[in-house]
């Protein structure tokens, strides 16, 4: 999959900017939206932008944002990410997206009226159908929708309502895709943040069609964990807040720059002979993780997630790490004092060992 800056499509190449090289888009039919979390409702659209690429020999393309729109408008107040940039990027790829086009979200951008959004869209993107939500809307004070792009000239399909009691696509015949079902809710990434934030991974995971996890690079921390005998990877989030936060079961790989799983990628960092307990899949190790702003040690909202590896030792600073969450055991608490928060560590992690024994 080809990632491309709205700007580095758009920019005229008689601009007298010498950081943008213009960039021409091969004919494609395009979604847009955030796609955060990319949840089966997201990969309803996705299959059916492969099938219209497919029937009309065109390329797959996804423009997203970059602030997400309700970040940039209220960032203390915007919902928690799914997924940052990078991990979208994976998922957009492994669901058959051919180009991603990413639209910093600013001042400029959400100024643009609706026919210039269109106008970019056909004439500087190479657009030339769209599948869109029954309620998308774009340019200046939301003035534009399927029916404008419609007159525009651009053929749109619309996706009406993907829920968890329907998630196979039904063509019909206005050109809307209807995925309806009374009797279940719409899958949307703010029923995946609900069920992560009350601890149901499970019920969270079917609505993404996939396990929930976290990729991200190992940094250095404030080594509180280490001075209690717990030593944590402490790894960073790159997003303002994670969804879901509390002592979890964890299974943990090691990702190449391609994002490939590396073959024992934590366990040949081992030292001593001390090579951690294998997790609940290939080359991954088992780890109890916590995810939240430490109360315990007063440092504000920093959001952390640090990750725990019994019997294992090992240096793995500046690892990419994909973090599995595979079981909530409670939320975060507040412990008075340094060895009462070390008790509550310590039985935490028993406790997840215990879960670990009892897994297949």
């Amino acid at each position: 999959m080809k990632t491309y800056f709205l700007e580095q499509l758009i920019s005229s190449p008689h601009s007298s900017s010498t950081d943008t090289v213009p960039v021409e888009l091969a004919s494609c039919v395009l979604t847009i939206g955030n796609f955060d979390g990319v949840h089966l409702g997201h990969q309803a659209m996705l299959a059916q932008v492969r099938e219209i690429a497919h029937t009309q020999n065109l390329g797959a393309a996804v423009m997203i944002f970059e602030p997400q729109p309700r970040e940039f408008f209220a960032p203390a107040k915007a919902p928690a990410r799914l997924t940052n940039l990078a991990e979208k990027q994976a998922l957009l790829a492994e669901y058959g997206v051919e180009t991603l086009i990413v639209a910093g979200f600013d001042t400029e951008f959400r100024s643009l009226s609706a026919q210039a959004f269109a106008d970019i869209l056909a004439k500087r993107l190479n657009v030339k159908a769209l599948v869109l939500g029954d309620d998308f809307r774009f340019g200046h004070d939301r003035t534009g929708d399927s029916q404008f792009l419609r007159d525009y000239g651009l053929d749109v399909t619309n996706l009406h309502t993907v829920t968890d009691g329907h998630t196979n696509n039904d063509r019909i015949d206005s050109g809307s895709i209807d995925i309806i079902d009374n009797d279940a809710a719409r899958i949307s990434s703010t029923r995946v943040r609900d069920l992560l934030l009350a601890g149901d991974i499970q019920a969270a995971n079917r609505l993404l069609g996939r396990d929930y996890a976290i990729t991200g690079t190992v940094v250095r921390g404030d080594q509180i964990g280490r001075t209690m005998n717990f030593p944590t990877a402490n790894i960073d989030l790159q997003r303002i807040k994670p969804a879901l936060h509390g002592i979890f079961a964890v299974d943990v790989v090691s990702l190449d720059d391609d994002g490939n799983v590396i073959a024992n990628g934590l366990s040949k960092h081992a030292t001593d002979d001390k090579i951690g307990i294998a997790g609940l899949r290939a080359h991954s190790l088992f780890g109890t993780a916590s995810v939240g702003i430490r109360p315990s040690v007063n440092k504000g909202s920093d959001w952390r997630l640090e990750v725990h590896f019994p019997e294992l030792q090992a240096d793995l600073y500046g690892l990419n790490l994909q973090v599995r969450f595979l079981h909530f055991l409670h939320g975060e608490r507040r412990y008075e004092g340094l060895e009462a928060l070390k008790a509550g560590i310590h039985q935490d992690v028993a406790d997840l060992l215990e879960w670990r024994k009892k897994q297949a």
